[in-house]
């Protein structure tokens, strides 16, 4: 608790930590520090009457630190005093590990965490990562109260991260600080801790040996891991992408210990076998791992990679690639519509011209046998009665045993809208897909269609407005290259050109851009941004604003100005979302100078 090395009144503290649990003010001088863990039990729900632990302390099945410990501790431990000290290690989780000896109240020891016993001192070293004492009344249990104890941090010899830490407590010291028992807990957190560093060497040693032995006298692709140490071949060198290693990492975790623990664990039957560990599609290899043991524990993994043999076809892009992306934009609106999709009932799917409508919902229907019949292509469809009047429809309209994906609904003639609505109103259930391009003023048949369906409506964000997704979607719709060609890749000055560009065609202009590219290209080496079509390459600040948008920005610019730059008044005094304000300021940014004042 305090730093000082005169330990702070014990009478007086006793007596606020008295006034406090009765809610009473409390005097002057009671350290901060002292309070601070006082407020933070009564925060987490500790009881100062506890006299155990609140549940069962779960402790880890296997632990290497434990492991290391036994035999550092195993010598000190006959040198205490039993009957007056204990010795307590704990996890990094100050779960209880091991403890020997006994001191006052040490039967609540299953779980030292401030969230079930309140201030102490392994939980004070561990925040701190420093040597702490905390005495008799700094304590927030009443079982604590005649306590003393001192704690000392362990660290990783690799990392240096906190692996646990070392108590020594004992009958409430009153005198000067350091603790009679620092000394104590210091030597035997020094103990344990060399005792983890022979560990680490021998088990790189041992991963060394059986790297060794995979790679010695031939020119073979060769990796070993053991979580901390990468041991990588020159014949690997060209494989071993980042994402391979990766991916070898994370399968050794899944087989031989469960995601996110440690390597160190005791073998399971069979284990020392080689076995396969999936790579990314586009890794270029497979890998053939072998366990690394030592003293019948995993400590690492070798794996022996292999060229994966070129696939020279490649499923061609589109609808895939149209589904591509990470931002929080596209992510949520796809959450949106798959969450639609799963309730009974037609939805509406809308978004600029080749945003991914189409794509998306051939996704969502995706094994359902849908009809699907495009608007576009036969404006008139012949809807009467309550079924379509098309040879390949049937009766769904009055059966609806397939789904419909009903494409540019903008376009259908007014009579097929008026029979629509209808339909909807008979069969409000029915399985509908709709897509739907904003554009020219609706009619009001439209208007009633659009508003039925609003309920159950998802706009896909235009391409403009998920930038940060074209590296992901280049990938995607880049054609496979030729056997013996090298893939399409793209500088980084061509990379920033592409995220720059408005993409008024959105995805579906970006796939025509990509396949022309890689259809006509006569160079190799990554696309420059000079490869580039001119207004992709001249970025938007090239292009002059139209009347309608230099009348908008200027009406942006005045509302900014009146409301101090605040963006949210400014979008309620125009009249639009907060959310359409930031993308026309994307959008309207950075334009010539011959438009204006910038945004």
């Amino acid at each position: 608790m305090t730093t000082a090395e005169q330990s702070p009144p014990l009478a007086p503290l006793r007596q606020a930590r008295e006034r406090f649990l009765t809610g009473r003010p409390l005097p002057d001088g009671v350290p901060d520090d002292v309070v601070a863990a006082w407020r933070r039990a009564r925060f987490f729900g500790v009881r100062p009457d506890l006299d155990g632990p609140v549940r069962e302390s779960t402790q880890p099945a296997d632990s290497p630190l434990l492991e290391a410990a036994r035999t550092a501790l195993g010598r000190i431990a006959p040198a205490l005093d039993a009957g007056r000290t204990a010795l307590v290690l704990t996890d990094e989780r100050l779960r209880v590990l091991w403890s020997t000896g006994s001191a006052p109240g040490d039967d609540t020891c299953a779980d030292l965490s401030e969230r079930e016993v309140g201030n102490n001192s392994a939980a004070l070293a561990l925040r701190t990562r420093r040597r702490a004492e905390v005495h008799g009344p700094e304590h927030f249990l009443d079982v604590w109260q005649d306590v003393s104890a001192v704690s000392v941090p362990l660290f990783s010899p690799e990392t240096g991260q906190v692996l646990g830490t070392l108590t020594v407590a004992r009958a409430l010291w009153a005198g000067c600080r350091p603790h009679p028992g620092a000394a104590l807990a210091e030597a035997a957190a020094a103990a344990v801790e060399a005792e983890l560093r022979a560990r680490a060497r021998t088990a790189e040693r041992a991963l060394l040996d059986a790297y060794e032995r995979a790679a010695r006298g031939r020119e073979r692709a060769v990796v070993a891991l053991d979580g901390h140490n990468r041991l990588i071949s020159a014949a690997a060198a060209g494989l071993a992408s980042p994402q391979v290693l990766e991916a070898l990492e994370r399968g050794a975790r899944v087989r031989w210990r469960g995601t996110g623990e440690s390597y160190g664990v005791p073998l399971p039957e069979g284990a020392g076998e080689s076995y396969d560990v999936p790579l990314p599609e586009d890794a270029g290899c497979t890998a053939e791992i072998t366990p690394v043991r030592h003293e019948g524990r995993v400590l690492g993994l070798v794996a022996v990679l292999a060229p994966r043999p070129v696939e020279p076809e490649r499923s061609a892009p589109g609808a895939g690639g149209a589904l591509v992306g990470g931002s929080v934009a596209w992510r949520h609106a796809v959450a949106r519509a798959t969450e639609l999709f799963r309730t009974p009932g037609p939805m509406l799917v809308a978004g600029e011209r080749g945003t991914g409508k189409t794509a998306l919902a051939l996704e969502l229907l995706d094994g359902t046998d849908p009809l699907v019949v495009d608007a576009a292509e036969s404006p008139e469809l012949g809807l009467k009665n309550g079924e379509w009047e098309v040879s390949s429809a049937g009766e769904w309209g009055r059966i609806g045993d397939r789904p419909l994906l009903l494409r540019h609904a903008e376009r259908l003639s007014q009579p097929d809208v008026a029979a629509l609505n209808s339909l909807l109103e008979e069969h409000p259930d029915a399985r509908l897909i709709a897509t739907h391009t904003p554009g020219t003023s609706p009619g009001p048949c439209l208007q009633r269609l659009l508003d039925t369906l609003a309920a159950r409506s998802v706009t896909l964000p235009a391409l403009r407005e998920r930038p940060e997704d074209i590296r992901e979607l280049l990938s995607a719709l880049t054609p496979g290259p030729a056997p013996g060609s090298p893939p399409l890749t793209w500088t980084l000055d061509a990379l920033r050109a592409l995220e720059q560009h408005p993409w008024p065609g959105n995805v579906t202009e970006l796939a025509h851009l990509v396949r022309a590219l890689a259809g006509g290209r006569r160079v190799f080496g990554p696309v420059r941004r000079g490869e580039l079509p001119d207004p992709v390459r001249e970025g938007p600040a090239g292009r002059t604003l139209s009347p309608m948008e230099l009348a908008e920005r200027s009406a942006i610019l005045e509302a900014l100005r009146r409301h101090g730059g605040n963006k949210a008044r400014a979008a309620t005094a125009l009249g639009i979302g907060r959310a359409t304000l930031y993308r026309k300021l994307r959008e309207y940014q950075g334009r010539d100078a011959a438009n204006g004042p910038r945004l």
